[in-house]
């Protein structure tokens, strides 16, 4: 929360901040082989959040932007969840995040249809290794995501001032009724 949403300057935000039971959404490691008790975790977790999203949608906010996201295990579980049910009308921030799981595990792939993705990662963080960044480009580049991917050398497992300025101007695009990374004209 601190390092995060309470760097941010845009106003007009609503911010839903699930937490997990325990604080943690599955207890593997994301770069973990996915075994049976990790995909029931995995799927309980990403049923949770798709809950949450229809609350939200059926509130009142069928029609505003939704920019999902997390840092470390919740942007995993973002990324994870765009792949399981995306896309939708808005972004999504992975700080610092992977796929869950293996190349060689079976994991869900949709069209995300030119979704705006920012994600980042380290070559320090000894939580998710700069192979697991680089699949999980490759995998959102698949799902024809409109990425921004930034890995930032030497910082820590962290969120930095880059990261989170980032995320700033994605919601400020939202507020301003255009969308993330709009192409401009050269």
């Amino acid at each position: 929360m601190e390092q995060v949403i309470g760097k941010l300057s845009v106003r007009g935000v609503a911010f839903c901040l699930p937490r997990a039971s325990g604080n943690s959404w599955y207890a593997a490691r994301a770069t973990d082989a996915l075994t049976d008790p990790t995909r029931t975790e995995l799927t309980a977790s990403l049923d949770y959040i798709n809950g949450l999203v229809g609350g939200l949608r059926q509130a009142g906010g069928a029609d505003k932007p939704l920019l999902i996201g997390g840092f470390s295990q919740g942007a995993c579980l973002s990324l994870e969840y765009a792949m399981a049910f995306g896309p939708w009308n808005g972004a999504m921030v992975n700080l610092t995040g992977c796929r869950v799981g293996q190349a060689s595990d079976s994991r869900p792939e949709n069209d995300l249809d030119g979704l705006p993705v920012y994600l980042t990662g380290s070559d320090q963080d000894p939580w998710i290794p700069v192979s697991a960044f680089a699949e999980a480009s490759e995998a959102l580049g698949r799902a024809r995501a409109r990425l921004r991917c930034e890995l930032f050398p030497g910082r820590a497992h962290q969120a930095s001032e880059m990261e989170v300025a980032a995320l700033d101007a994605m919601l400020r695009d939202f507020v301003e009724g255009s969308r993330p990374f709009r192409r401009v004209a050269a």
